[in-house]
């Protein structure tokens, strides 16, 4: 397999599990023009990417490049699974975060942030200062906000949540579902670390979250929690949320 590590054969044996009928399946997937479905489950893409785990970071970029949507899924697959190894190097981690963040505009849909996120750039930045998930936050890109909201999932495994919470707030009137999803789902995840976090979080915010946001954030919460939440929302006038 070692002289099969490269991006050429691994498009080369992704086209031989296309077929029509995911084809259609996989069409929502599409985020804009340029990108091509070619039709290929995504249980065969991850398989491929288990191959091929070993391909270096300048095949990787390869891969990154291709405007088909399910060989962007292989090449952050394939990063996500370097990255969850425990003997990483340092270098080859930081080369991973690098390519992540050099080709986001590459990285371009829901299902490829949050594939790799977490362990690509949260799991970089865990011991280093997190200043540039916060630049994340902040930019007009929506896949770039939602990268940053969904590497803290990397934090919280740790059992840390105070940039959940921090990026969250920021990222309280984003206009995109994309965003109020990503973060009600972070915020749920922190409240199984921090259920007295997520419920002085909710105190100062639940009227002006989102409606999609606060209903991820409270899906584990008891039945008088979730109630009570939902009802600030309903007296504040703010929003009217769907029974």
């Amino acid at each position: 397999m070692a002289a099969e590590i490269n991006a050429k054969q691994f498009i080369e044996r992704l086209e031989t599990h296309r077929s029509p009928e995911q084809l259609g399946k996989n069409r929502h997937l599409k985020s804009d023009e340029s990108d091509v479905i070619l039709g290929v489950r995504m249980g065969q893409v991850f398989a491929l990417a288990k191959e091929f785990i070993e391909m270096p970071p300048d095949e990787i970029e390869k891969l990154l490049e291709s405007p088909i949507h399910e060989v962007r899924v292989g090449a952050l697959s394939i990063m996500d699974k370097q990255a969850r190894r425990k003997k990483i190097s340092a270098s080859r981690r930081k080369e991973l975060h690098d390519l992540y963040i050099r080709h986001h505009d590459r990285i371009n849909n829901w299902d490829l942030v949050d594939l790799a996120a977490p362990y690509v750039v949260g799991g970089y930045l865990y011991d280093k200062p997190r200043d540039r998930l916060y630049q994340l936050a902040s930019s007009n890109m929506v896949w770039e906000r939602r990268t940053a909201m969904v590497s803290t999932g990397y934090f919280i495994r740790q059992g840390e949540v105070n940039d959940t919470f921090k990026i969250a707030e920021m990222l309280l009137n984003d206009k995109e579902d994309f965003i109020h999803k990503a973060t009600g789902w972070m915020l749920r995840e922190a409240g199984k670390i921090d259920r007295p976090g997520l419920l002085r979080f909710l105190d100062q915010h639940a009227v002006a979250m989102p409606r999609m946001a606060l209903r991820y954030a409270i899906e584990h919460l008891d039945k008088e929690q979730w109630a009570y939440y939902l009802s600030m929302k309903r007296r504040s006038g703010s929003d009217i949320l769907a029974k």
